[in-house]
């Protein structure tokens, strides 16, 4: 039964009623009849179309923010929805032309640039999602969004500085995001700059995530009258992530204060040092700190880290090379690729995982290959690090691995 123009006034009126109201949900059923009524009607298709973007249901959205698009061609808010609609959907392209189509009808709008900038970044057109963000500070040199994008975008090609700058300027305006401060630190610490970078790094204990935290005060460098917990701060702590930190990191707190590492059962049986597993009742212990929040707590630097703690489990070598690496090892070379053997290698290369870590505290001849964007810890030089008297770090397209793999 078709419905009359009073009644669609009725149903528009109380659907725009609930959604001032936040009432989303209700106003959605009573947007679609009206759309259904009137199916011209770009108003009411956009409307709806609002409505079931707010729900979440932005695959339902698509076909009448698409439709509301086509017929209220001179409004750039139903461009932007729409592009906003298809960009969660994965349609990066369509929704860069709904883009243009908005920047043409609103020149010199900051969000339609920025917006642009995301689109063209996930197209992968980085000079002109740059170009765009630039666009977008131009107009609004504070545009947070704007600044901590270009801010990736300069860091991935290697301008440091002009990251840390924008960075910065976001910071201005949001002194205390979490998300902007981490961004920094890393930047910061992936220079070799720790004494800037590392208390910006504690700032990922603020963000929400899969992240283990023991029921105790979290310590921050006073004195204690009980134990410490030192612990990796990886949900899975037999993950190779939690292994490799451990293995890395529980070194140096044990002159400063009574402390233990809770760990992985493998590992308390390797390292020489109190170890309690998780899950272990925590009596005794006055608070805990993540290993990685260790640099920051205890003074480190690159040039003055503490000495590891000793190994109970000890080397044995062959004349095997032990690989634990993701590329494949140059031909010519006896290969060992069990972890359970690696005691009895005379050699090790590997990713930077855990077996390529526990060479090293073994004092095995190793060799870690690095990509670009490795952890910041190991610092921006190669060569030997401090780490690991025994270990070279390389880049991991090194050439020269296979002559090195001879010797």
């Amino acid at each position: 039964m078709a419905l009359s123009d009073l009644q669609i006034q009725t149903l528009a009126r109380d659907a725009v009623q609930r959604a001032a109201a936040g009432d989303f949900a209700g106003a959605e059923p009573l947007l679609a009849q009206v759309a259904e009524a009137r199916p011209n009607s770009g108003q009411a298709l956009h409307l709806l179309g609002q409505a079931r973007l707010k729900l979440g249901r932005f695959a339902e959205a698509r076909e009448p923010l698409e439709r509301a698009a086509k017929f209220l061609p001179k409004e750039a808010a139903a461009q932007v929805n729409l592009a906003g609609c298809l960009s969660v959907l994965g349609d990066h392209a369509a929704a860069l032309a709904a883009l243009d189509r908005a920047q043409r009808l609103k020149p010199g709008d900051a969000a339609i640039a920025h917006n642009k900038g995301r689109a063209l970044e996930a197209l992968d057109r980085l000079d002109e999602a740059e170009h765009a963000y630039n666009e977008a500070l131009s107009i609004d040199h504070r545009l947070m969004p704007s600044l901590s994008a270009r801010a990736y975008l300069l860091a991935a090609r290697g301008d440091w500085m002009g990251a840390l700058a924008d960075l910065d300027m976001a910071l201005t305006n949001r002194p205390n995001d979490p998300h902007l401060r981490l961004r920094r630190g890393e930047l910061l610490l992936r220079q070799g700059d720790w004494l800037r970078g590392l208390s910006d790094y504690e700032a990922r204990l603020e963000l929400p995530g899969e992240r283990y935290t023991p029921d105790l005060p979290r310590w921050q460098g006073e004195a204690l009258t009980g134990r410490l917990l030192i612990y990796p701060e990886q949900a899975d702590v037999e993950s190779d992530a939690a292994i490799r930190d451990t293995l890395m990191l529980a070194r140096g707190v044990d002159a400063a204060v009574d402390a233990v590492v809770q760990c992985a059962p493998r590992l308390a049986d390797w390292l020489d040092m109190p170890a309690v597993q998780r899950g272990t009742a925590l009596d005794g212990f006055a608070a805990a700190a993540p290993l990685r929040s260790l640099p920051h707590l205890l003074g480190w630097t690159l040039d003055s880290l503490p000495s590891s703690a000793a190994l109970r489990l000890k080397a044995e070598p062959s004349s095997r090379v032990g690989w634990f690496a993701e590329g494949a090892p140059p031909p010519g070379i006896d290969i060992e690729r069990n972890p359970e053997r690696l005691a009895t290698c005379r050699r090790v290369v590997g990713d930077d995982n855990w077996p390529t870590h526990l060479a090293a505290r073994l004092g095995i001849p190793t060799i870690i290959l690095l990509p670009t964007t490795g952890d910041w810890m190991w610092g921006p030089q190669r060569g030997a690090s401090p780490w690991y008297p025994s270990i070279e770090v390389l880049a991991a397209d090194d050439a020269e691995l296979a002559s090195r793999l001879g010797s």
